[in-house]
């Protein structure tokens, strides 16, 4: 299969709205996200990162430039939109990657608080 562009996607929680809880657990869903389908830095194309609007002491981005070490990658940052009896104090990652695999054989990750996303619905 030729190498194509998809879209991975991860969550997790924060344990506190502070500027290192924010880093290390957007670090930990990098790093396994990344691991679990085996791809680096020169991979992604890009990399979008919400928060819900509780998580706001610091850019997750800043877990892939400084933690990663990933500055030569596109990254933005976004709240989420404020839904009702949504899980808080959520970081949800978007990584656009070249890769051949099939959309089949992705592995999307979900840490922490963040793992009832997908059985809720609310992740697709």
């Amino acid at each position: 299969m030729p190498t194509i562009c998809l879209g991975i996607r991860g969550a997790t929680t924060v344990d506190a709205n502070t500027k290192e809880a924010i880093v290390d657990a957007t670090a930990e869903l990098l790093l396994e996200m990344t691991h679990a389908n085996g791809i680096a830095e020169n991979d992604v194309a890009a990399i979008f990162f919400t928060t819900t609007r509780d998580v706001n002491a610091e850019f997750p981005a800043v877990a892939a430039r400084v933690r990663l070490g990933w500055v030569q990658t596109a990254l933005i940052n976004s709240h989420e939109m404020d839904v009702p009896d949504a899980t808080p104090s959520v970081v949800r990652v978007l990584i656009l990657a070249n890769t051949d695999r099939t959309k089949e054989n992705l592995v999307h990750v979900y840490l922490k608080g963040a793992s009832n996303l997908r059985s809720r619905g609310t992740e697709r």
